[in-house]
């Protein structure tokens, strides 16, 4: 079984502003309270291919994860898919934005969750986490990319 998740956000800055602190995984930190740490190869400029590697913290476990960037159409669109193996992953995920005036910028992130083995009978248990908690993420990731 597999679902998605989304929010939407509006973000009192420019699209040029918010697409560059999202293409830049190593921010995520900063609104998303379950990445630990996190790390980018290569370094430079996010591109097509580019890997974020994380320790997240769900529900008392750390896991590894690991996210290639898939698409990168700026300022508009960011997508990912995550490369690791664990028993939930976001198998495509991604970012749309949009310019809706002078300085701010509308944010929809989503994310495909599927399970895999036993995942599969723990994915709905994730999505009910993460749909729950979607308005409260597109709050944190507003707070963050203003403070930014």
């Amino acid at each position: 079984m597999a679902g998605q998740f989304e929010a939407t956000v509006e973000i009192n800055r420019p699209v040029e502003e918010v697409f560059a602190f999202l293409a830049d995984g190593r921010n995520d930190p900063q609104f998303s309270p379950r990445v630990q740490e996190i790390t980018k190869t290569p370094d430079g400029p996010t591109t097509v291919g580019t890997v974020f590697t994380s320790t997240v913290k769900d529900a008392g476990m750390k896991t590894g994860r690991k996210f290639r960037i898939t698409e990168l159409e700026a300022p508009r669109r960011i997508r990912w898919t995550e490369i690791s193996k664990n028993v939930v992953t976001a198998d495509g995920g991604g970012y749309d934005l949009e310019s809706t005036g002078a300085g701010t910028t509308r944010v929809r992130i989503f994310n495909v969750l599927e399970g895999h083995g036993i995942g599969k009978l723990l994915v709905g248990f994730a999505l009910t986490a993460a749909r729950k908690d979607a308005n409260a993420f597109g709050q944190r990731i507003k707070a963050a990319a203003e403070a930014a």
